[in-house]
């Protein structure tokens, strides 16, 4: 069977592993072009867009890929819309794994935004914010001008820091609750942006923020395809063995 992992989160690193030992299988990776070099999945990887659906139809037809697995970030759901409604339109089998959001706790102070631009109504003039929703978000942070935003990216930023106050803080994950503990002590921060990506791979800064007793402002989670899901590796993986 040929197979199609979209990847780009931690999650997708480990079934490309598993599906590299399956000997009934080939399996390419497709990443988005990112911001660092990255580590190879241990499967044939592209890396890079499509050109448009009819551009990403015709490679999977040329592939002649039977299965689509779905393993992207949660956020990045213009390409998981796109591989769903390709798939059902060639009839392809598609699976989209989609890790549980992140959940409050006794002791967290969260605001739920729908969009990273309603932050402004919530978080006061004058505040120091650490926004983590990503590099490609800047221009949704605009509103939030007369607040001091200090804006992880995980490369040498490209540019100057667009808005008036703030800068980029360059760093390069696994952090640890610790680690973000002292980053928010360092620059004096009083809020978190982030958005609910889930999983434990970026929860440190949550966790670092109820311990600190700082309020979040956490995006909630687009609207994603409707198709089949699953919430762990083991299901992807069952997924992909009963069609071998």
């Amino acid at each position: 069977m040929r197979l199609l992992l979209l990847a780009g989160t931690f999650e997708a690193r480990q079934i490309a592993a598993a599906l590299s030992r399956e000997q009934r299988l080939t399996a390419i990776a497709s990443l988005a072009r990112p911001e660092r070099r990255p580590a190879p999945l241990g499967i044939p990887t592209r890396i890079g867009g499509w050109g448009g659906p009819e551009a990403f139809a015709d490679w999977l037809e040329a592939e002649r890929i039977e299965a689509i697995l779905d393993a992207t970030h949660p956020f990045a759901v213009a390409m998981s819309h796109r591989a769903a409604k390709t798939a059902s339109d060639k009839g392809i089998d598609y699976l989209q794994f989609l890790r549980p959001p992140w959940m409050p706790q006794v002791g967290d102070n969260w605001v739920f935004l729908n969009q990273e631009e309603d932050a402004a109504h919530h978080i006061p003039q004058g505040a120091r914010v650490f926004v983590a929703t990503g590099r490609g978000s800047m221009e949704a942070l605009r509103p939030l001008e007369g607040r001091e935003l200090y804006v992880r990216v995980t490369g040498p930023p490209a540019a100057r820091f667009p808005l008036a106050k703030g800068r980029f803080v360059n760093g390069r994950p696994p952090f640890s609750m610790a680690d973000e503990v002292t980053l928010f002590q360092t620059l004096g921060v009083d809020w978190l942006m982030t958005r609910n990506s889930g999983g434990t791979g970026s929860r440190a800064k949550v966790d670092a923020a109820r311990q600190m007793g700082l309020p979040v402002a956490m995006v909630r989670r687009p609207f994603q395809p409707q198709a089949p899901k699953v919430e762990t590796i083991a299901e992807a993986l069952a997924w992909v063995r009963r069609r071998l």
